[in-house]
Formats: C-alpha cells, structure tokens, sequence
C-alpha cells in the first residue's frame, strides 16, 4: 500500500526518491492526479528517539539521538529538516551521522517559511505548516541502502524564561496532523534540572512524567518512556521556582479578547518539612471482615492496615474497626503509635468471615473522631450492605448527621459488587478520595500508595481568594487539605481579566488561620496563553456533570452541556461517542439526536450502582474529575480508498479515509466529515464559508497575514476553520 510521504513524527522531513537498483538514476515515479508524490510509508521505520535534556540555571540543552531504517527495497536519499522549537536561540549546534561531523546549518524562519511553503506546494502535504515562523536545522543525508540505518545526533542550547514564576520547556515531537504519522519504536524523554534555586511545582500538561527530586530539592529528573509510541502531542513541562513557603503559580488562556479566559492554579506546598511542621492526625482504619474477603483480599487487606499504622507519624493517634456482623474495635480510644506493634498482632489473629454490616462500622468510626483533631478515616470494604440498615439513602442520612469538618474519608472499593453511589456520595461529603481496585491490584499497593500521598498535612480547611476577578465553574469544587509534597491543581473559567491581582491562601495549621497573599499575578484580558487549559477544564466539567447524573439521575440540561463541550473540545468518553459517529453532530439535528441517544446512556449510568459497568463508571469519572492534564484523542488511522485499483508496483490513486478521525489543535478540535476536517465551533446551519484554494497564492498570502491560521490549514489539505466568527474553508483545486 502507497501513501503519501509527510512529516516524519520526529519532525524529520525526509523527501526519498525511489533509486533503480539496476541504473544509477532518479526514478519519479508518476504521482496520482492529487496527490503528490508518493511513497511506501515502510521504508523508514524509526527504530528509537531518546531525548536527553539538561537544564542548568534556565539554559536547556537538548540532545537527540534518533535511529532510522531503510525497509525498503531501494535507495532512500534526500534532505534532512528539523524544524526548532518556536522562541529557541540556538547558540550551539552539533550534528553527527553514524558517528561522523556533517555540515549542518540553522536556516532563519523566513528562509525555513519559503522552503516549507515550497514542500507544501510540491508535496502537497499541510503539515509544515505547523512550523511557520520557526527556524530549522537543515543537512544533506547520506543515501540509506535497502536494509541499512542511519542514526543521527542533534545537539542544540536555549534559554528559557520565567513567565509567571513558570519555566517552560518543550521539546516539538507531534506528528498527529499527518496522514503518515509514523510509530516510533521506542520513545523517550529524559529531563535534568538543577540550580541555584529551590524547585516548586512540576507539571506536565503532555505526559505521564516521573519525577524524582534531589534532597535539597534544588534540582529534579523527569521522565518518559514508551514503546510502539505515536506522537499526539508535543512534549510539554513546567517547573516553578520557589518563592513562598507553599508556592502558587498561575496559567491563564483566552481564545479571543470578548471571550471568557481560563486559567489555572498550581498549589506547591513544600516538597518536605520537618516534623515538627506537620499537622498531628488521628487515622482510623476501617476493614471490611466479611466472608466475601477470605483468601487473598484478607491478606493485602490486613497488610494494608499494617502500612498504614507502621508509617504513622510521631504525634498521630489511631484506632482500628473491623466490621462484619457487628464490628470489632481495637481499643476503646484513640491510641498513640508507641502501641502500634500490639495492635499489628491484634491485626494478624483476625479472620474474615460474617455479612457486612456497613452502617454501623460508619458512624462508629465517625463517633470516635476528636473535633479538635484532624481525622483520617481509612475504609475498605469489597461488598454491599447486608447486615444492620442496608439502604444507601439510610446509611448517608446517618453518617450525614454525624458529619464533622475535621473528618476526611477516604474509601477503597475492592472488587466489582460494592455500592459505588454510597462510597462516591461519602467521597463528596468528607471531601476525600475514593479508589477503586480492580481484578489483578494489591489492596495493600493501592492503600499504601494513597496513605503515603496523605500523611503529611501541612494546612487543613483552606480557601482561595481570586481578588476582584469573576470565576464560574472552579474545579475541584470543595479543596482538600495540602500535603507535602503534593501539588493541588485548580482550573476555572473568568470574566474579566485584570493586572496585579493579589490571590490569598488560607487555611488551619492546628486550628489557628494562617494567610499567605501572592501578588502582581495576572489574568490575561487578551488572545493567547497555555491553550491546554481549556481542554483541561472542559475534562472536569464534563466530568462534574457526569457524576451528577449518576448520583442524581438524569437531567436534560446537563446531557445538552455534556455533549456541547464534548463536541467543542472534542473530549470522548464511553458515554459520549456520539461525537465520531455522527456524521452531521455540528448540525442542531445532529446535535438532539446525540442527546437523545446520550440520556438513554445517562438513564443507565444513573441506574447502575454495582458491578463492573458500575465500577468503570465510577473510576472513570473519578480520573477525569482528577485529571492534571487535558483528556482528548487525537486518531488519525485510516486507508485508502481504491486499493483494489493498486497494480504490483503499488501504482494506482485513493484517498485517505481516516478512521474515527478527531483531532485536537490549540483549543480548536477537528472531525474528519465527508472528506473535509471541520472545526467543531462551525455551524452549518447558520455558517456560510470563505472559500480558498489549497495552495493558491491567496492560501499562503492568507497564511502570511493570519500566521495563526498555520496551525490549523496544516491538519489536511481540506480543512475548515472558524476564526473570530468567519469560517475559511481550504478545497481542492
């Protein structure tokens, strides 16, 4: 199968010619009628990128090390383009093929610009155009034999500046506006950081990143591996640089200047503190002892409880209820953690059996619970309630009247017969956190991993104060505590923006308020910023509504809002693939039949309370309620039409067809319809577009005075995109 060569998904432009191996000449092969010139997609595999970066008092220095084979039955030869960061001052750059020096040299962005434009035009293919206004590394490459690799070096410096106590470093490696976005065999991303400066938070809105700190949290390492890897996505971190106790840094993005902004708030207590800062707890484990639990789940259980006593801190306090039928309470007060080996043993002696007496082992423990202390409440269980009051309406009424401020529970639901309204709705009103552990995960593992996320409190009971600037919809809704070394992320929409905004913290360092004010922070009140912002908000709305359904039931109003912004910021959840099935979902019609099918969706979310589709449910929407990182899907698989026609020499046309087909850019999303990718904020009811010509004069001339419109033409040759309230429309000629 023929397609067309594009963009390689390490930004590598390699333009290949196909080399008679029986005489020494270009062969051109004759290209369809559209497009292009075309080549087999399987004749350079990339065999691995490792991404090495070093960044010292803000100068970053990338090293890439990137491996290719030719597959193919012929020469692959040609140029070699790397487009550069946007904003990047190269002041050192070196380049080695297999080992040896070539010449390589840095074009500027006006002369990168005509030699993208140029490739556009003779290929055909838009995704350059990603790179307007960048520079590039451009090099001649050796021919690659059938069957050999090159393996290539790249080494270049920046600085990086401080934007809002934020340091940015991006390294350029999307290739999901292509049609031949290429696999990557492995993938990896290694970042350094070190300084003369404490580090605050760390962030990436891109990728999962591991994150090791030094001990004098002066510096950190990052990383990111993966194999079989397609790139939907340029690789993207923040760090902050330390300038309060708990540190607060802000993010805001705005689509236009009479739009509503987003903004984002990152809350970095400090990564350590010393034991005596760390706010005394009370922490009550509650097992589920029932029958169901014998056997393995018994083990990790009563090794979880063990976990979490043995990692007490010194001035914390706890007891331990097991329940079944009735509950069995290790001592009858709060003891200090100099018992905790006798209260171990005490673990280890019991056995599961008995039903599952839910409501008693609740408002025991809750009754137990010091109001002058901070308390933490440990609850495990694997099964619904059987034993005592049963209902869950029942059960929350009782455990609502003994609600206490000072009181955070935290469930773990093992397995899939348990009550998700019940440990959900408790998550909701002790503001605290539910896991659910599935087939194949250690209870211990789970428990463990949470406890060692909360055991170091260091303010309870706090509050922000935006200052004079309006917000709606602020996530998450009610704040939880702050944790050493844990970051609190919070997202929301404004009004008006505003310069030297003050942001005030408060919060409860053993009952006493504390206040921390940051000033001169700024709301932008114009066009620009960090756009994955609004996808990350436009996730835990979403997510917000969905729980609302199904802790509330169904609600009309929320299934319109739910599959609005899931048509605008193209967010698919098992509840809302209505967006890559409809073929007419921008049109109102299509719009109430995506509503209609998702209530019917939403009658069962909300009517389920056990089980497995229940326990998805619940996980699922408690990930995206959780979610530090916008949730979207960018596809771009798909085939060709014709194939049939295709002779032996994979002669023959065919369009690409992809499959599914969405794709996010800045905060625009695009749906593949009717061979034509089409922004989601167009209407076709009430929209008339302005048509332009792929690669007519008046397309780059468009490009040339609206250079932002580069990102977006650059997702296909047919594209539809609204821009302040005009839809361009590119066809074929």
């Amino acid at each position: 199968m023929l397609r067309k060569l594009s963009l390689l998904s390490f930004f590598i432009t390699i333009l290949l010619f196909v080399v008679s191996p029986a005489a020494a000449q270009i062969i051109l092969p004759d290209p369809p009628p559209c497009c292009g010139v075309f080549t087999d997609p399987d004749w350079l595999k990339i065999d691995y990128q490792r991404v090495r970066v070093n960044i010292e008092n803000q100068i970053a220095t990338t090293n890439i090390d990137m491996q290719f084979t030719n597959e193919g039955t012929a020469l692959a030869e040609g140029t070699f383009l790397f487009p550069l960061p946007e904003g990047a001052t190269v002041d050192q750059l070196i380049m080695y093929i297999d080992g040896e020096a070539i010449e390589a040299r840095v074009l500027p962005a006006d002369e990168a610009r005509q030699i993208y434009d140029e490739i556009v035009r003779q290929y055909r293919d838009p995704a350059l155009l990603e790179f307007v206004g960048t520079s590039a590394i451009q090099a001649n490459v050796f021919p690659i034999p059938p069957g050999d690799f090159r393996r290539i070096e790249i080494t270049y410096a920046q600085v990086l500046e401080v934007d809002n106590g934020l340091i940015n470093y991006t390294y350029p490696i999307n290739s999901s506006r292509t049609v031949s976005g290429r696999i990557i065999e492995q993938m990896s991303v290694s970042v350094h950081v070190e300084g003369n400066d404490e580090i605050g938070n760390v962030y990436s809105p891109s990728h999962e990143i591991a994150i090791v700190r030094q001990d004098d949290n002066l510096g950190f390492d990052a990383g990111f591996e993966a194999l079989d890897f397609r790139p939907d996505g340029d690789f993207s971190m923040f760090y902050a640089l330390v300038n309060n106790e708990i540190n607060i840094n802000l993010l805001t993005y705005r689509e236009s200047a009479n739009s509503d902004g987003f903004f984002m708030l990152l809350v970095q207590p400090p990564v350590s503190v010393p034991d005596e800062q760390i706010l005394p707890k009370d922490v009550i484990v509650v097992l589920d002892q029932s029958g169901s639990m014998q056997g393995d789940k018994w083990d990790q259980a009563r090794a979880a409880a063990t976990y979490v006593l043995e990692n007490l801190n010194e001035e914390d306090r706890f007891n331990v209820i097991m329940f079944s039928t009735g509950v069995r309470i290790y001592s009858d007060q709060m003891e200090n953690v100099g018992i905790v080996p006798e209260a171990v043993d005490w673990i280890d002696e019991q056995f599961a059996n008995g039903g599952t007496d839910i409501n008693l082992a609740l408002t025991n423990a809750l009754e137990m619970a010091n109001p002058d202390r901070n308390t933490t409440v440990i609850f495990l269980t694997d099964g619904l309630a059987t034993e005592g009051i049963i209902d869950t309406a029942d059960i929350l009424d009782n455990v609502g009247e003994i609600e206490q401020e000072n009181v955070r529970i935290f469930t773990f639901g093992v397995g899939n017969n348990i009550d998700t309204f019940l440990l959900d709705s408790i998550v909701r009103d002790f503001n605290g956190a539910g896991s659910y552990v599935r087939t194949g995960e250690r209870i211990d593992e789970e428990v463990a991993s949470l406890f060692n996320k909360i055991s170091a409190p260091v303010l309870t009971n706090i509050a922000l104060d935006l200052g004079n600037v309006t917000t709606d919809w602020v996530y998450p809704t009610q704040l939880s505590d702050l944790f050493a070394g844990e970051q609190l992320t919070i997202v929301g929409r404004y009004r008006d923006g505003a310069e030297n905004i003050n942001i005030t913290l408060t919060g409860e360092v053993n009952g006493e308020s504390q206040t921390f004010v940051y000033s001169n922070l700024e709301f932008r009140n114009r066009a620009g910023g960090e756009s994955f912002i609004a996808r990350l908000w436009a996730t835990r709305r979403i997510a917000d509504m969905l729980n609302s359904i199904r802790l509330n039931g169904e609600n009309p109003e929320l299934v319109d809002s739910i599959v609005d912004l899931s048509v605008r910021y193209g967010i698919i959840t098992p509840y809302t693939s209505f967006l890559i099935e409809e073929n007419d979902i921008l049109t109102q019609q299509g719009r109430n039949r995506a509503a209609e099918a998702f209530a019917e969706e939403a009658e069962s979310l909300a009517g389920t309370v056990s089980g497995e589709d229940a326990v998805a449910a619940s996980d699922g929407i408690g990930g995206m309620s959780n979610a530090s990182a916008p949730m979207s899907q960018s596809t771009q698989e798909g085939y060709f039409s014709n194939d049939e026609a295709r002779d032996d020499d994979g002669a023959g046309g065919g369009e690409f067809v992809p499959q599914n087909a969405l794709v996010n850019v800045n905060d625009k999303t695009f749906v593949y319809q009717n061979g034509i990718w089409t922004d989601t904020t167009f209407q076709p009811d009430n929209m008339e577009t302005t048509q332009i010509v792929f690669l007519s004069d008046t397309y780059f001339d468009l490009l040339t005075e609206m250079p932002d419109l580069a990102d977006y033409f650059s997702v296909g040759e047919n594209v539809i995109v609204v821009i302040d309230g005009t839809a361009y429309e590119v066809i074929s000629e």
